[in-house]
């Protein structure tokens, strides 16, 4: 070893082995590295493609490619949310999810309690300013920041919110169900319409990724036709007062309140609406909770093509939110279709001499952030929403033919809605 280098400080060997060496193949590859240490490949840190950053697939042919990392814009440019109520839902689920939102945020809140909206506007950095009460939800029209309005409020103030939020300029995403009533429904239809503004019911399971593989099972024919759909949501509910007990507030019971899911779910499902419908009431004698409103109904919808759907709902049986979807050659079934996480798919059919059950593990997203996401993502392109209002509407409709049909103890007709209830698919992945 030369004199020179016998006396080189350790520091300046490794900095010149590094030029010589490893920072060579660093720069080959384009990489560039911290001062001191090798300089990493593209494999490592990857690069900027589109405006987003990128990784090349790191693992071998026998693993799943990864997804692209998150790619949230600005918080200056998502679109701003005035959360309309600030009960359980909006508490528990709806802002919690803005934390897993890419494109949307929370900017103001509108509630009948002053106490608990100085609270919750601390925790998501929500200025005072933007904290207003329900009658002085105008107010809402000068704050640019918020582009439209998550309304959580019991149902039957859903249109009298929707109309106002539309009369300034809001755009509007009303929780299910839409309203009390087809014809509550069909005039917020109209009042944004006429405003110019967006409206959309959060249907979130038809953006859930188990219920949208589902979807695909029954339209790529994979196990042949569908032929039944069994559909249960079931809950045991607690003791009043709630307003889910009084028909001003909640249209009916567990139908629109839970029974919804199923309904949406046979219709997204098949692709086509039911021409028939049968169903029965039940409640239990002498339970004040149940004066004004059912606790369970059963119901069965008939469809063009052949397909049968039964659906159970009902305040007062043990937790069961399972579909199942019965096809020709095979058997899909979703537990906790209808809940807010959990969700699972199992496909069974014959291979060879048994009957096999293999479970399709799909990556879970959080359902109410990805339907808001969606949501902004059609206002900032202007287009429909995949549930507009009129996906909401058609929903009134068949209700009201369900309450009929078991006031009146035989099967109703129900004609095919004027136009499609359906905005555009969401985008997958």
């Amino acid at each position: 070893m030369p004199d020179d280098a016998k006396t080189m400080p350790r520091a300046s060997r490794r900095g010149l082995m590094q030029a010589s060496g490893l920072s060579a193949l660093g720069v080959a590859l384009g990489g560039a590295g911290a001062p001191g240490y090798p300089a990493p490949s593209r494999m490592d840190t990857g690069g900027v493609e589109g405006g987003r950053v990128t990784f090349p697939n790191w693992r071998g042919q026998a693993e799943p490619e990864p997804p692209p990392p998150p790619a949230p814009l600005p918080p200056g440019e998502r679109v701003g949310y005035a959360i309309v109520g600030l009960g359980r839902l909006s508490l528990e689920e709806i802002l919690p999810a803005f934390g897993a939102c890419r494109q949307s945020r929370p900017v103001a809140l509108v509630s009948g309690s002053p106490e608990k909206a100085a609270v919750v506007a601390r925790q998501y950095g929500i200025p005072d300013s933007s904290v207003l009460g329900y009658d002085n939800f105008e107010d809402l029209r000068q704050l640019r920041e918020v582009r439209a309005v998550y309304i959580v409020l019991p149902n039957g103030m859903h249109r009298e919110y929707t109309e106002r939020a539309a009369a300034i300029g809001k755009h509007v995403l009303c929780e299910k169900p839409m309203a009390n009533t087809p014809e509550e429904a069909q005039a917020m239809v109209e009042a944004c319409a006429r405003a110019g503004v967006k409206l959309m019911v959060a249907y979130r399971c038809q953006y859930e990724p188990h219920s949208r593989a589902a979807i695909r099972l029954v339209r790529f024919g994979e196990l042949g036709k569908l032929r039944f759909i069994h559909a249960t949501n079931v809950q045991s509910n607690g003791p009043g007062p709630q307003w889910r007990y009084a028909k001003a507030l909640a249209g009916g019971g567990a139908l629109p309140d839970i029974g919804l899911y199923c309904l949406n779910a046979t219709r997204y499902l098949t692709g086509e609406e039911p021409v028939e419908v049968s169903a029965q009431m039940q409640s239990p004698a002498g339970d004040p909770r149940f004066a004004e409103v059912e606790e369970s109904m059963d119901f069965r919808l008939r469809f063009p093509s052949g397909i049968v759907a039964q659906c159970v709902t009902s305040y007062g049986a043990f937790q069961d939110k399972t579909l199942r979807l019965l096809f020709e050659n095979g058997l899909a079934e979703i537990p906790d279709a209808f809940a807010y996480r959990g969700q699972r798919l199992f496909v069974s059919r014959k291979a060879g001499e048994i009957i096999e059950r293999q479970e399709r593990v799909i990556a879970r997203k959080n359902q109410f952030a990805t339907e808001i996401d969606h949501f902004s993502e059609r206002l900032r392109a202007g287009e429909a929403p995949h549930t507009p209002g009129e996906e909401g509407l058609q929903d009134q409709r068949l209700m009201a033919a369900l309450y009929r049909a078991a006031t009146e103890g035989r099967p109703v007709e129900v004609p095919s809605p004027e136009r499609r209830t359906r905005g555009p698919e969401p985008a997958e992945g």
